[in-house]
């Protein structure tokens, strides 16, 4: 009777060895497969934003080429009101 307690205990005691092992690993695995997620999804935000800093650049310098454009028009205007002959 206490031969079979023993064996009872001893392989109740392997599983749970070999369990918490694989646990362990799987563990692991996970770790380094987030790992490399966390490294693409920084290089996916890292593309984002020098998308929208590129958007945002050439917003900005169709903006002030438009209005130097416009200040341009109003000064040579400017300029042919006052050489005008009356």
């Amino acid at each position: 009777m206490k031969t079979r307690a023993t064996l009872a205990s001893l392989t109740l005691l392997l599983f749970g060895s070999v369990g918490a092992l694989t646990a362990t690993a799987q563990s692991q695995d996970s770790q380094d497969t987030t790992a490399k997620q966390d490294a693409k999804d920084a290089g996916h935000d890292t593309k984002n934003a020098a998308k929208k800093a590129g958007s945002a650049t050439k917003k900005g310098t169709k903006k002030a080429v438009n209005k130097t454009a416009q200040k341009t028009d109003e000064g040579a205007q400017k300029v042919e009101d006052k050489t005008k002959p009356n």
